[in-house]
């Protein structure tokens, strides 16, 4: 018979060592490290964490649920593809969350919120300021599903998430366009969204809301122009 204490433990091992493996693959997927497409292979990942293959399975099943990792029909696995097809509509959906959100809680918003969201904004603003870019899309996904709470939608706030969540490497790209030196004026609209949200100006929100979520389309449509033009064969 099979002591519980040990198999407590043994899970307990395992479960570290899932996210281990989740916590280490994501970040190189979400850092590019692990482009787009590349090959994901088990055998390889558990010599490499020295572990067996079932807690390399667990993390690659929570990556294909996070939308990072995808699973093609012959079964091999390799990292997802970004989405530049469906761009536009992306962003389309990106800039008007950031203003329902931010207009939702600077109608709704409590003074329990605005130190919650004061909160997310400090810890942005010590990333910008250690270029820390994986921190920095932490934090600054973190400070606007902060907002949306504010806003008491929780549908509102689910689909921004999901919009967050999906445009995690478009944001590494974004960062990586300013050398992981984040402009302060990124900074410095956080703040005045807090400003517009802490005095209920909706229309202010409404406002820097978009203005947001546009600055960030059109930087990284920019970069994608370079990187397109840098590609055409003059041969």
């Amino acid at each position: 018979m099979s002591d519980p204490d040990q198999n407590q433990v043994g899970e307990r091992k395992r479960g570290s060592g899932v996210k281990m493996v989740y916590d280490l693959l994501r970040d190189e997927i979400l850092d590019l490290k692990l482009p787009p497409g590349s090959a994901v292979d088990e055998v390889q990942l558990a010599s490499r964490f020295g572990m067996s293959r079932t807690p390399i399975r667990e993390a690659l099943v929570r990556l294909s649920s996070e939308g990072l990792i995808e699973t093609l029909p012959n079964r091999s696995t390799m990292v997802a593809n970004i989405d530049f097809l469906n761009m536009p509509s992306y962003f389309d959906a990106l800039v008007l969350m950031y203003r329902v959100t931010t207009r939702l809680a600077a109608q709704h918003r409590r003074a329990e919120d605005l130190a919650l969201i004061r909160a997310r904004q400090v810890e942005f603003s010590a990333a910008v300021g250690a270029q820390d870019a994986l921190a920095m899309i932490a934090t600054n996904a973190a400070f606007h599903s902060q907002i949306a709470a504010a806003g008491r939608n929780s549908y509102y706030a689910g689909f921004f998430g999901r919009l967050l969540n999906d445009g995690r490497r478009m944001l590494r790209l974004y960062y990586q366009s300013y050398e992981d030196r984040l402009p302060s004026r990124f900074v410095e609209e956080h703040e005045e969204i807090i400003a517009a949200i802490e005095r209920k100006d909706v229309g202010a929100a409404d406002h820097l809301g978009r203005v947001h979520g546009e600055q960030i389309v059109e930087q990284i449509g920019r970069l994608l122009t370079r990187h397109e033009a840098a590609e055409i064969d003059l041969s």
